[in-house]
């Protein structure tokens, strides 16, 4: 039961430090209601602990309270930041870069956090607009920063806002790393004992051009007759992809009218996640209409890549793993050497190409936090429409150079008469068909999650899709290769694989589900994939009945 008096207490001790007017109007109106005999429900839950930083820095709802993304929660974060980089040596005057996107008070926290910076004797640099994450990831590196912040929710829900954290080398926090900056957070004091300083340099647009040209760098000489249509589904993609395009060649695609401008309210989309249902209608019925001969798309700060393609029963989205493979084949097939590597959650296909290629390969936990750690790194990706095609610049995921890559694989398929999915059955035919999908339950009591995990743990499937379950991995035990994480991984029989997992930014338990199934030639690959398609919705149905979902 909640203790009301000391739940008001706390509130007004909080609204005491707020510096911002709309957060604590906004806290004073709940107060008085509740005071007032109002449910306190609300306002318990935005003091219901602290919102986590972990590895994924901060993501919550906008709003008064410590539970959630506002002002004074950047302030500590920004603060225990830089506590954590002054304990560890770095240089009074070492530049921090922080960028933002066109979220809700993105540009104010990012104010704050320049503000915060110089206040503790480092230099703040601030990108000079909403700009792409990677455009952040790749600052630190090309001005030698000791670390980077990108104020993004990247494709969460419009009420959302977010707080990223990269250190030096350009890649995003893991343990212990995390830890450490949660630790100072927590010992920040007062919130008007934090010294703060003037709000840094605004850098000016040559940072953002030799990002964009580098990126358009990474295109070949080659084809370039292309109709595409594009949508950054009101992120801040639009003018960096089209800039891309133009400069390594293409002619400027389709853009969504509806869709073209940054808007936080996300109008059109329920998510504005292009893997989420109805994300991309506006974008497949304009490439109908016109007969486009491929869609991409950014998620709102242009990390991801989605892309569509004609096929016989109409438009098709790509899966993150099809895409995946379609641009490790390009670059293998270019000579690109190095480490191929991608996550526990995705297919076991790239596996399979760098092998036969020669190349080494890794797997990693989930999150461009580890992929882009791996040594020797040439070519990361995960199943959720993360690509890391230029870790020399850019060692995170990045939605505009594999967006390029993937036109540019595109165009040359073209010429040739052939479309991406002829080369996704090339593939299939050389390491047979890795066909791969996901069960996503979203929940409203998180409890439910581990609740399933439990059951799992506690009656472990001997057999699940018809394939028997050959090897369980707890992943929360760890292992030589990978840290440790919560999560099951089953391996089956004929080379299928399911990895159960909690989400980590959103209320949501996955299960990632994969089958293999040998092509005897260009002829079978669609009885391949009928097949597989068949395999996957038995497996689909068994492990939902084993977590109980």
């Amino acid at each position: 039961m909640t203790d009301v008096a000391a739940l008001l207490d706390r509130a007004r001790a909080w609204l005491a430090e707020d510096p911002d007017d709309q957060t604590r109007a906004e806290l004073e109106q709940l107060v008085a209601d509740v005071d007032a005999g109002a449910d306190p429900a609300d306002l318990a839950d935005r003091f219901d602990g602290t919102l986590e930083f972990g590895t994924a820095g901060l993501r919550g709802a906008l709003g008064a309270g410590p539970n959630r993304m506002n002002r004074v929660v950047v302030t500590r974060a920004a603060a225990g930041l830089a506590a954590y980089l002054r304990d560890q040596g770095t240089t009074p005057g070492s530049s921090v870069v922080i960028g933002y996107d066109a979220r809700r008070n993105s540009d104010v926290f990012a104010r704050d956090t320049a503000e915060v910076m110089t206040g503790a004797g480092l230099k703040a640099l601030l990108l000079p607009r909403p700009l792409p994450t990677p455009v952040l990831a790749f600052a630190i590196r090309e001005l030698g920063c000791v670390a980077g912040v990108m104020v993004t929710a990247s494709h969460n829900p419009p009420q959302d806002n977010g707080y990223k954290v990269y250190l030096g080398d350009g890649s995003q926090i893991v343990p212990p790393a995390d830890a450490g900056i949660a630790e100072r957070i927590a010992a920040v004091g007062p919130l008007g004992e934090v010294p703060r300083g003037p709000a840094g340099t605004v850098l000016s647009e040559d940072v953002v051009n030799r990002y964009l040209d580098t990126v358009a760098g990474l295109a070949e000489d080659g084809p370039r007759d292309l109709d595409l249509v594009y949508t950054p589904l009101h992120g801040v993609g639009g003018a960096s992809a089209v800039q891309v395009l133009e400069t390594a060649g293409f002619a400027a695609p389709r853009v969504v009218t509806e869709q073209e401008q940054p808007d936080p309210a996300f109008p059109t989309v329920a998510f504005p996640n292009p893997e989420e249902p109805g994300a991309m209608d506006l974008a497949l019925a304009l490439a109908e209409r016109v007969g486009a001969d491929l869609v991409v798309a950014n998620d709102p700060d242009a990390d991801r890549c989605a892309a569509a393609v004609p096929g016989p029963h109409g438009w098709r989205m790509l899966r993150g793993d099809e895409v995946g493979a379609l641009l490790a084949d390009h670059l293998l097939r270019r000579g690109t050497k190095g480490t191929y590597a991608t996550s526990i959650v995705s297919s076991s296909l790239l596996g399979r190409m760098a092998q036969a290629a020669g190349q080494p390969y890794a797997e990693t936990l989930t999150g461009f936090k580890w992929i882009g750690r791996v040594d020797g790194l040439a070519f990361g990706y995960e199943e959720a429409l993360g690509y890391c095609v230029d870790p020399e610049h850019v060692r995170d995921k990045d939605g505009i150079s594999a967006l390029l890559l993937l036109c540019e694989l595109a165009a040359g398929a073209k010429a040739e008469g052939r479309t991406l999915i002829d080369l996704l059955d090339d593939i299939a035919v050389e390491h047979g068909l890795h066909a791969t999908d996901q069960l996503s339950v979203r929940v409203t009591d998180v409890g439910q999650i581990a609740a399933a995990m439990d059951r799992l743990r506690a009656t472990p499937p001997t057999s699940l899709g018809g394939l028997a379950v050959e090897q369980v991995d707890d992943l929360a035990q760890g292992s030589a290769e990978l840290p440790p994480t919560e999560g099951l991984r089953y391996r089956l029989a004929e080379g299928g694989r399911v990895v159960v997992r909690p989400s980590g930014t959103e209320p949501k338990l996955k299960c990632y589900l994969e089958v293999v199934v040998p092509v005897s030639g260009p002829d079978g690959v669609e009885a391949a994939r009928i097949s597989a398609a068949g395999r996957l919705d038995a497996l689909r149905n068994d492990i939902k009945a084993a977590a109980g979902i």
